[in-house]
């Protein structure tokens, strides 16, 4: 560890981050061409690391890329753990086709790049106000399914919300349906269930949702804005945090925090 921050782990090395070095052509960098996931640590472990490698391996086959080695991943996840004796926080994990020529075709071999990289605090559990994005969320292109590095639409969303007043924005797909927020996926109180939207209807599969959502505490629903702004709650859910939602563009919601606390506590458990 320097005093630039916590140790990262790059293509093999634990290394300061004044050392880690990208190649100039790696078409991560330049193209947006790879794949990421944030994964939470608790205790000084990774939470739910088999369906973080599972999504991975998921996206790495959507954009062909080489399978991640989900060995030489878990021992990266060791190392880095060890190096920065991080017990409380989040791992980011980026994968890269890697360097490349100009031009848009990928080599004919690829040498990805993998990075991970540490951080000691989460976002707060803080309540959201959300306004709804002015952007569409494209929920037949294959990107709305996988963690891609291109996050161009929800970034935009993000600073949209934030020139608003907002902590987050609301992003519906093409047909006006609800898909998620511009990092955390959406769930609903509706007369006593719980709902999430689709896959189909543009939402990504989120890990956390993932988990609720086998344990049978959440089923996948439809949502419009009216059924949002008429709900019993809503929350917004990722690896890191859960959050209750207490406003859809000026709007007020009821809120249930002891609703929000049981999710908690299961994907905690």
């Amino acid at each position: 560890m320097t005093p630039t921050g916590l140790p990262v782990w790059l293509n093999g090395q634990v290394l300061s981050p004044a050392e880690a070095r990208i190649d100039p052509a790696d078409r991560g960098l330049l193209l947006g061409d790879g794949l990421f996931e944030t994964m939470r640590v608790a205790d000084g472990a990774v939470r739910h690391f088999t369906l973080h490698m599972e999504r991975l391996a998921h996206g790495a086959g959507v954009l062909m890329l080489p399978p991640p080695d989900t060995d030489r991943i878990a021992q990266a996840v060791h190392d880095l753990l060890a190096a920065s004796g991080l017990q409380s926080g989040s791992l980011r994990l980026t994968l890269t086709r890697g360097p490349g020529p100009r031009g848009l075709l990928p080599p004919p071999r690829v040498q990805p790049t993998l990075l991970l990289a540490a951080a000691a605090s989460l976002p707060p559990a803080t309540p959201v106000r959300l306004v709804t994005a002015t952007h569409r969320r494209d929920e037949e292109s294959v990107l709305s399914r996988i963690k891609s590095l291109n996050y161009l639409p929800s970034i935009l969303a993000r600073m949209e919300a934030a020139s608003l007043g907002a902590d987050d924005a609301l992003l519906l797909n093409r047909a006006g349906h609800v898909a998620e927020t511009s990092a955390s996926t959406l769930v609903a109180v509706i007369g006593g269930e719980l709902l999430t939207p689709p896959v189909s209807d543009g939402a990504l599969p989120g890990i956390a949702r993932g988990v609720l959502l086998a344990a049978g505490l959440l089923r996948e629903g439809r949502l419009t804005p009216a059924m949002l702004r008429g709900a019993d709650a809503v929350f917004a859910l990722n690896s890191l945090c859960a959050r209750e939602v207490v406003a859809i563009d000026g709007h007020e919601l009821p809120r249930q925090p002891a609703c929000l606390a049981r999710l908690v506590t299961y994907l905690d458990g």
